[in-house]
C-alpha cells in the first residue's frame, strides 16, 4: 500500500507538559490519558475532542514529579491545552499541569522544552507548627508532612 503524499498527510503539534503532585503520588501514562480525554470531553464535548484528538505520546513520572508529550491536531494545540489545564487530579492525587511549549516533532520538544530532569528529591526533617515534620525537597520546594497529607512550603517558610 503507498503512502499519502505528504500534503494529504495529517500534520501535528506536541506539548511538552511538566507534572507535579504529592511525593506519594502513583499513576501511569493510561490514568493521565484517561483524565486528558475527560477534560477535553467535558470541555469541548464529543465533535471538539475527536477534532483535538489528544493523545499521550511519551509520559514519565515518578516521586511527585514527571513530564509528558501530548499530541495534537495542527489546528488544536489551544484546544489541547485548554483540556491540560482542566485537569486537577489523576486518581484522586491532586496534580499540577503545566505546558512548557509546543512543537512540530517530539525530537525538538524534548530537546528544548523538556530538557535535562531535575536532581531527585531529597528528604529532610524540618520543624513545622511546633514539631519536626518529615519533608520532601524538590527544586527549593517543600512538601511537608502533617497528619497524612501534604502542604506546600518554599524554603522561605523556614528561615
Amino acid at each position: 500500500m503507498k503512502h499519502l503524499p505528504k500534503h494529504l498527510r495529517p500534520r501535528w503539534r506536541y506539548l511538552a507538559v511538566r507534572l507535579e503532585s504529592t511525593p506519594d503520588a502513583s499513576f501511569d501514562r493510561g490514568d493521565f490519558q484517561r483524565e486528558l480525554w475527560y477534560a477535553a470531553q467535558n470541555l469541548v464535548g464529543d465533535v471538539g475532542s475527536a477534532d483535538a484528538d489528544c493523545t499521550v505520546v511519551r509520559f514519565e513520572f515518578s516521586n511527585g514529579t514527571g513530564h509528558a508529550v501530548v499530541r495534537a491536531h495542527h489546528g488544536e494545540a489551544d484546544t489541547a491545552r485548554a483540556s491540560l489545564a482542566c485537569i486537577a487530579s489523576v486518581n484522586g492525587d491532586a496534580l499540577g499541569v503545566a505546558v512548557t511549549g509546543v512543537s512540530g516533532t517530539i525530537r525538538a520538544c524534548v530537546e528544548k522544552y523538556l530538557g535535562s530532569p531535575s536532581e531527585g528529591p531529597t528528604e529532610r526533617t524540618v520543624a513545622f507548627e511546633s514539631d519536626d515534620r518529615h519533608a520532601v525537597e524538590r527544586d527549593s520546594v517543600l512538601d511537608v508532612r502533617v497528619d497524612g497529607d501534604y502542604i506546600g512550603a518554599t524554603n522561605l517558610d523556614f528561615e
